[in-house]
């Protein structure tokens, strides 16, 4: 004879549910703690929040070609290999760059220090542009000579530049270097984890944004992603394809330092319209060297190559992926370069890009749950 079952009491710390006015004041109480355990670790990490932003920005930009190489490689047990490998080849990229522009400069450091001892023993020559001038070319000639041609006008100009200018600078020179690196590192090591446990962290967000917000919340995270991946396309790619043919272009036409000054056209061109400060630096260094042809080239070449990006492909690659009319891309990257400094230029169009998707829906009168 089987023995009789007898029902299993519920654990002792499971009671009769509370009154409703408990259960509220025990959910408003849930909500100050967690609004209160939020805005502490805000307040722990706000020094560390770039870096967390530059860790997701790179990681949602990298996602396709890391999922592809997550395919053809399948990760082990531990999954170390695969996100270490990405994360040093991230590194490799922004620290290769550096090291060549440093190598650069250091081969110019040379020629620089000429030019200071040169300028304290005999003063700073009169520009060659200045004899080339349409008007007032012998004033300005004579200005120049009387101000800064003479060994005690370049003495004291360059005592006074070190003065106000280099000693200020390099006080905290140092210090903002170590924390670039300290950031650089920290976001480094957040992508690692980023690249780790990609699938993980993606549920959660997911369900996070169905809990939350609903299917809606899901719709705007994946606008905000998708603007990502279009401005990386858009922007740093454009602007790095820029920078190569102008630099190109500066080779040719004989621009001093052409290495460097198209690295910096590449940086500025990530900014719509930022490269004309490039070029236009160029071609005024053409001029100073008396190569007015060269720099009309170099102007002419520059117009074609930004008008084509900013007018033809910047439009396609980040508009054609989000939806987003050009007008609200070039507002929120500008609006996010001014608030939020580079990091802006991803920030500010994915930004636009959820509030654009919300007001389409709000004035459509549609509220999609899939």
């Amino acid at each position: 004879m089987l023995p009789t079952a007898h029902p299993v009491p519920p654990p002792a710390h499971i009671g009769p549910p509370p009154p409703p006015e408990q259960a509220r004041s025990q959910g408003a109480a849930r909500v100050v703690l967690v609004l209160a355990l939020s805005a502490l670790g805000l307040w722990i990490l706000h020094g560390f929040l770039p870096a967390l932003a530059w860790a997701v920005v790179l990681a949602i930009a990298l996602w396709p070609l890391y999922a592809r190489l997550e395919r053809r490689f399948p990760p082990g047990r531990h999954n170390l290999l695969l996100p270490t490998l990405m994360t040093a080849a991230v590194a490799l990229v922004f620290l290769a760059p550096l090291a060549i522009l440093g190598v650069q400069a250091a081969r110019e450091a040379h020629d620089v220090a000429e030019f200071v001892r040169s300028a304290e023993a005999n003063g700073v020559p009169a520009p060659e542009f200045l004899q080339h001038l349409p008007y007032g070319a012998a004033q300005a000639t004579a200005w120049w000579n009387d101000n800064l041609g003479h060994a005690q006008a370049g003495s004291e100009l360059l005592h006074r530049f070190e003065n106000h200018s280099v000693v200020g600078a390099s006080r905290n020179f140092g210090r903002e270097v170590l924390h670039r690196i300290v950031l650089f590192g920290f976001s480094l090591v957040a992508l690692f984890f980023l690249f780790r446990d990609w699938r993980t962290v993606t549920e959660q967000a997911r369900v996070a944004c169905d809990r939350l917000f609903g299917p809606r919340g899901e719709r705007v995270a994946r606008q905000m992603v998708a603007s990502v991946h279009g401005t990386v396309d858009g922007l740093v790619l454009v602007g790095l394809g820029e920078g190569f043919i102008l630099g190109v272009v500066y080779y040719f036409a004989g621009v001093p330092h052409p290495v460097l000054l198209g690295a910096f056209t590449a940086v500025a061109a990530m900014i719509p319209f930022g490269a004309a400060l490039a070029i236009a630096i160029a071609a005024l260094l053409l001029v100073a060297a008396g190569s007015v042809k060269a720099a009309i080239v170099v102007a002419v070449a520059g117009f074609v190559v930004t008008f084509v990006a900013d007018h033809f492909v910047r439009p396609a690659l980040i508009g054609g992926t989000t939806k987003l009319p050009f007008l609200w891309v070039l507002l929120g990257i500008l609006g996010g370069v001014e608030t939020f400094g580079l990091l802006g230029l991803f920030v500010g169009p994915a930004v636009m890009a959820a509030l654009v998707l919300l007001w389409r829906e709000f004035t459509e009168g549609r509220d999609k749950t899939a």
